[in-house]
């Protein structure tokens, strides 16, 4: 018998799917360093996995896009549900009882996120590429703002905090990119949770900031072999007050973690796909390995 059929004949004796079974084994929560650590663990059981067949590869985006989507838009506001959302995206369907405004920046944001995976397999992110993503989220909505710097002051919602002036955007956007190019050094999720807190502090959009920090930051990842960060909606307070911390001189290691454990995640999830796919049989070894380790230690 295959460490593969091993693997499913346990599942099939258990009253939980193998995502519930691997987020109970798998997640983990200590401090940032050893956090990370662990994903890092993570992602080479899923990288004994690679290259993921076009089945898995296609189950991964059906799930991830869609949460993706629903989760970023709603923290910006949007009331679509995760259900409505799919429906939108992948249906076309206008939902009643919802401004036609939802549905485009569903859409929007899908159209986003197709482009961030045409990029994810270039070497260097430049500025046309940012201010891209951006347009893709707001073209149908305010056309003559997407994919431009603003060329007004603005606030932080709700606070007197007063964002870079207009005037200085475009140098500071200069800036972010040579810190792009020169961040190599940083572990990817920590250069990934700080290119987001560094985007958004400069705010070079009149709207649509949230929403391109969050796809800037999940290029940054997919490049780096690791799947997406999806910020959860139900985390918006802690997402929100961790950038604030930031902003008002405080340290990132709240943001950080946060975007650490979102990509614990998806890291779950994607094993948890990977490790039951027909077409991985014969691959995923470091997964294998653990795992009946686990089994066996479990039986004794």
């Amino acid at each position: 018998m295959t460490n593969f059929d091993r693997y499913l004949d346990s599942l099939r004796s258990r009253p939980i799917t193998a995502l519930a079974l691997l987020r109970d084994w798998l997640r983990w929560d200590g401090d940032l360093p050893q956090l990370i650590a662990h994903l890092d663990r993570l992602k080479r059981m899923l990288d004994s996995f690679r290259p993921l067949p076009p089945t898995v590869v296609a189950e991964l985006r059906s799930r991830f896009d869609v949460q993706f989507t629903y989760n970023s838009n709603a923290i910006e506001g949007n009331t679509l549900t995760l259900s409505e959302t799919e429906m939108v995206v992948r249906s076309g369907l206008t939902i009643a009882g919802h401004p036609l405004v939802e549905h485009l920046e569903a859409i929007g944001h899908a159209q986003a996120i197709d482009y961030l995976e045409t990029l994810s397999g270039a070497q260097s992110i430049d500025e046309r590429e940012i201010r891209d993503l951006h347009s893709l989220i707001l073209r149908s909505i305010d056309p003559r703002t997407a994919g431009v710097y603003r060329s007004v002051d603005v606030k932080a919602a709700g606070t007197n905090y007063e964002y870079p002036s207009h005037f200085l955007v475009r140098e500071l956007m200069a800036g972010f990119h040579q810190w792009l190019q020169g961040s190599d050094n940083l572990h990817p999720i920590e250069r990934a949770a700080q290119a987001h807190l560094e985007f958004v502090a400069i705010h070079p959009f009149a709207d649509g900031n949230g929403r391109t920090a969050r796809l800037l930051m999940n290029l940054l990842l997919l490049r780096a072999g690791y799947p997406i960060a999806i910020i959860a909606n139900t985390q918006r307070e802690a997402y929100i007050d961790a950038i604030v911390t930031h902003q008002t001189g405080g340290e990132s290691d709240a943001f950080t973690r946060l975007v650490a454990r979102s990509v614990q995640e998806t890291l779950i999830e994607s094993i948890a796909v990977a490790s039951t796919a027909l077409e991985c049989r014969d691959r995923g070894a470091a997964f294998y390995d653990w795992v009946l380790t686990k089994i066996d230690g479990e039986n004794g």
